[in-house]
């Protein structure tokens, strides 16, 4: 394909974004792409129940591929980089992550829950694993002790057919 703006959000996410986010050192056993949270709304009309949409973030970024850091959300060319940073910044409130990213493959919009600060910046400067963990435990005033025990694995990762839902981790997460 010789015109960009015809790629498809897929495209770019192979293209541009996901180059990008392993280019900044994320290992591809710390991304988790299409992820999907919900199962989806069950609607109820009359007799019929079903379920809505299933929301699913393009990506996750895992510290260590365990602690959840942050969402990126990937839109097409056409559309401006800033236009999936709402929906990023939904689903980072809802998995409780510090970290929303939107992009269109040309440049990427950051939303830092830890200060409220938005920035913009190029494709070639998505922040490591090793910055987002330091903001992290920096905005949370983490000592090195702490920041042992939350990274130590948890139950469910010895037990491979228990994963915890993303309320389940939050919870869990919270505890320690």
């Amino acid at each position: 394909m010789s015109n960009k703006e015809n790629l498809s959000e897929e495209d770019i996410k192979l293209r541009y974004i996901t180059p990008a986010i392993e280019r900044a050192g994320w290992g591809k056993e710390h991304i988790r792409m299409e992820y999907f949270f919900t199962e989806g709304q069950i609607l109820v009309k009359g007799k019929i129940v079903e379920r809505g949409k299933k929301k699913k973030a393009d990506y996750l970024l895992r510290k260590d591929g365990k602690f959840p850091l942050a969402v990126v959300e990937a839109k097409k060319l056409e559309y401006t980089a800033d236009s999936g940073l709402q929906q990023a910044m939904d689903y980072a409130k809802i998995l409780h992550l510090p970290f929303a990213y939107s992009s269109n493959g040309r440049k990427f919009i950051e939303h830092d829950f830890l200060t409220g600060a938005e920035r913009e910046f190029p494709m070639s400067e998505f922040p490591t694993e090793e910055e987002l963990w330091e903001r992290y435990c920096a905005s949370k005033k983490f000592l090195p002790t702490q920041e042992k025990i939350i990274l130590t694995p948890d139950y469910y990762d010895t037990v491979k057919e228990i994963t915890p839902r993303y309320y389940q981790r939050i919870a869990i997460d919270s505890v320690i």
